[in-house]
């Protein structure tokens, strides 16, 4: 007997060995998620630790880091059980940064100069409350029913939805929060962000400062394949080149995100695998070398960043978002971008009003188009950094229905059809929440007419 419970013993001691020693590597992710998570939705968003690793951070293995907030200091740190000490730091203006040991804190800095004085209108023109409005083909109770069915009852971590928040006609008919979330809540939008780095582009290229059709300008390809890949095919996620987007492993999208000091190098060395607009990939390094590639339009640091602000996010009164940045000072276009949910349904409503916020044009109307028209390869599931429903992903949804998708089912429905905006924040994607379901019975609300 004692022989076997010293087999069972060795047997558990090797087990744990393992298990150590298989997910050791994943340490630096974990605690770099965690830390990054704490510093970003505390300092932006004052949500309490205690919130945050119950709801940002409870994620398998990453719920198990130990974390501290510096307040004074503004920088979190996380440990996997004391283990690859990760910190993340704050700055106004630029959000929450992972930094490694080398970077230099004491460094100046450049933040985006921003104008943030209120626009006196109404939702969503402005920052005023939105005016009441009542319409006749809108079933109202029915489409509360629906809003309220994407939220957890009595406790229950199923739905997770924090927010839902849906605009017919530039007026909210319906809008509900979690407890703890309001109308002010900033939120992480994760790659809801690609759309808006995509975006800048449609700005430059209304500005006739771009022409997304000519060879990306980066050096390193000029002498290699790579040289025919265009700002197009970058943004159709169809460059051709190499790249691994899985976050249940490390891989080149987890280690760019919690390893890299300049994310938007990390695609850009990457080799080529196929032929420009031959060969669909959904990558995150192509966004934050797309990134990039703006910093490069500028002659300086500091126009980089104001250009964001300045010529699109708050000129329609996105007042609450923050892009933050990477070690190397470029936005993370891929994934790190804050606003409300108000401010993230604006969003939505400049594309369905193709670029014209308020009486100007922000980019061409094309435009619009452009983001919604199926890519090579992608089955009319993506377009230009926008996904699609073309190839009928939601069954129970109009066709010409394109979103903005973030990570644990951040969305934005854009509906041009029915002149509809629908926004849902939360801590589930499509494994867990049925959003075909959530899509349906929202648009069971309404029927014809005006």
């Amino acid at each position: 007997m004692k022989k076997f419970v010293r087999l069972l013993l060795l047997a558990g001691v090797a087990l744990l060995i393992y298990g150590f020693v298989a997910n050791y590597p994943k340490l630096d992710l974990i605690s770099g998620f965690a830390a990054k998570s704490i510093a970003s939705a505390h300092f932006l968003d004052r949500r309490p630790q205690t919130v945050i690793e119950a709801g940002d951070n409870d994620i398998a293995l990453v719920r198990l880091a130990t974390n501290e907030i510096n307040a004074d200091g503004k920088f979190a740190t996380s440990t996997f059980y004391g283990l690859k000490k990760r910190k993340a730091i704050y700055r106004e203006g630029l959000g929450a940064t992972l930094v490694n040991d080398d970077f230099d804190e004491s460094q100046p800095y450049d933040i985006p100069k921003r104008k943030l004085a209120p626009i006196k209108l109404p939702f969503p023109y402005g920052n005023l409350e939105p005016r009441d409005t009542i319409f006749s083909n809108v079933n109202y109770a029915r489409l509360n029913q629906a809003v309220a069915a994407a939220f957890d009852q009595d406790g229950a971590k199923s739905r997770r939805s924090r927010s839902v928040l849906v605009v017919y006609k530039d007026h909210i008919v319906a809008e509900k929060y979690a407890p703890g979330f309001s109308k002010n809540s900033r939120i992480l939008g994760w790659s809801m962000t690609k759309s808006i780095t995509a975006t800048m582009f449609g700005v430059l290229q209304k500005m006739g400062k771009i022409d997304i059709n000519k060879p990306a300008p980066v050096a390193e390809w000029r002498r290699d394949r790579r040289a025919r890949i265009t700002i197009n095919d970058l943004l159709h996620m169809n460059s051709g080149l190499e790249w691994v987007e899985n976050y249940e492993t490390i891989c080149d999208a987890t280690k760019m995100l919690f390893e890299a000091e300049d994310m938007g190098k990390v695609q850009l060395e990457k080799p080529a695998a196929f032929a420009p607009d031959a060969h669909w990939n959904y990558s995150s390094g192509t966004t934050n070398l797309l990134s990039r590639i703006l910093r490069g339009q500028f002659s300086t640091h500091q126009e980089y960043l104001d250009f964001w602000y300045s010529a699109f996010i708050d000129k329609i009164g996105m007042h609450s978002m923050v892009v933050e940045s990477d070690m190397a000072g470029n936005f993370v276009g891929s994934s790190y971008g804050w606003a409300t949910t108000r401010d993230w349904a604006k969003f939505g409503l400049l594309y369905l009003h193709q670029g014209n916020w308020n009486g100007e044009q922000l980019f061409d109307k094309s435009w619009a188009t452009y983001v919604a028209t199926p890519t090579n390869g992608s089955n009319g599931r993506y377009g230009a950094h926008f996904w699609l429903n073309a190839g009928g992903k939601y069954p129970d949804a109009p066709k010409d229905l394109y979103s903005c998708n973030g990570f644990q089912g951040q969305m934005i429905f854009i509906i041009p059809s029915m002149d509809l905006v629908i926004v849902r924040m939360g801590l589930t994607d499509d494994s867990q929440f049925d959003f075909n379901s959530f899509l349906k019975g929202i648009l069971a609300g309404f029927h014809a007419g005006r």
